[in-house]
């Protein structure tokens, strides 16, 4: 019988040995590795994408003092007052800002007008709101000087809100003054070039928070934070300052309504009181005003 063919395991060809077993002699150095890089042409801007380009920078940089601006004109005009009683309630129902972020954008709007009055031409102004802060607490004449120093300090350029501060805190050193008011006085306010306080000249002011170098005020149409300087005492008996507290608030519940032209006059009229009292004819109006608005029965 013929025998049958046998069976042998065939050898394992080199040519099929993984590459991995190549002769490590033969690979690239990565160190010596050549990398090309595909070169990209970077075109120059034309003179109107170059103006485009600075139009847009600033308006960015100026967006928190358009914000403060179109605030004051809001709050000012009482262009909320279709569908919110008070102007903080707007602020953030409508925009997310509480009262403290309205009032920081309110404020640094102001402080910027008042940069750009500046005698010596400022050609760099603040491109944030936080660089602003620090010098709502100045006098005008004082921010200038704040800002010129500032700049100075940053080498020309605009200053962080650190330097500001380090520059106001100087400045406010030199000029302090001790704060002897309380939680509850009467007080006249003074204008004294504040364009925040343009229009309350004679107006008379409660106390509601003491700071150092400043006093949150409540008077007729609402709440402000003003300097010591702005501030002049009417020296009312305690009893007398709560009579004002209670008329301030009774003004305050009616200032919060949509009001006729004729009711918001006779409002600022007592807001300008120089006494501590109603007189009859006035106690007639204000509650005839309170029970038109559904304020008392």
């Amino acid at each position: 019988m013929p025998k049958p063919p046998s069976r042998h395991k065939k050898a394992a060809s080199p040519a099929s040995t993984d590459s991995t077993n190549e002769d490590i002699s033969q690979q690239v150095d990565p160190g010596s590795a050549t990398i090309t890089v595909s070169a990209v042409e970077v075109t120059e801007l034309t003179q109107e994408e170059q103006s485009d380009r600075l139009h847009l920078e600033r308006k960015v940089e100026r967006a928190f003092f358009e914000a403060g601006k179109a605030l004051i004109e809001l709050r000012d005009r009482r262009l909320y007052r279709s569908t919110h009683k008070t102007f903080d309630e707007y602020c953030l129902d409508r925009f997310g800002y509480n009262r403290s972020r309205s009032y920081q954008l309110v404020d640094a709007a102001v402080v910027v007008d008042n940069l750009q009055k500046c005698p010596q031409f400022v050609d760099i102004l603040p491109t944030a709101e936080g660089q602003v802060r620090p010098m709502t607490k100045l006098e005008p004449q004082e921010q200038h000087e704040a800002w010129l120093r500032a700049v100075e300090l940053a080498g020309g350029k605009v200053p962080t809100g650190r330097i500001v501060k380090d520059v106001v805190q100087r400045i406010m050193e030199r000029t302090q003054v001790p704060n002897t008011y309380q939680i509850g006085e009467v007080c006249q306010i003074l204008i004294k070039d504040n364009p925040e306080l343009r229009g309350k000249g004679g107006w008379w002011a409660i106390v509601s928070v003491v700071n150092n170098f400043s006093c949150s005020v409540k008077m007729w149409d609402g709440e402000y934070t003003v300097g010591l300087q702005h501030l002049k005492s009417y020296n009312y008996l305690p009893a007398e300052c709560e009579q004002m507290q209670e008329i301030c608030d009774r003004i305050n519940r009616v200032y919060s309504s949509a009001l006729e032209e004729s009711v918001q006059k006779f409002l600022e009229m007592l807001g300008k009181l120089n006494r501590a009292y109603l007189t009859a004819v006035e106690e007639k109006l204000l509650s005839l005003i309170e029970r038109e608005y559904g304020l008392i029965d």
